[in-house]
């Protein structure tokens, strides 16, 4: 089982995974990055499909995949 990973820091606000995603998932937290930038954050986890629509549209390559089966 894999689960979608956010690099808070490496995302700019661009909307780009809240307008495409078709589930609703994603949504912009009030918390800011190291750089000012509003960040991403999972509002509705339980939605989400795994779709990867977040992780192809991402400009800044925000969104990785985690397996939740490996421990490190």
């Amino acid at each position: 089982m894999f689960k979608i990973k956010i690099d808070e820091n490496r995302c700019k606000a661009c909307g780009l995974c809240i307008h495409f995603c078709p589930k609703q998932v994603l949504a912009f937290s009030e918390k800011r990055n190291l750089q000012g930038y509003k960040i991403v954050y999972a509002k509705n986890p339980e939605a989400c499909t795994m779709c990867g629509i977040c992780y192809l549209v991402c400009p800044d390559i925000v969104f990785t995949k985690e397996d939740e089966n490996e421990k490190g």
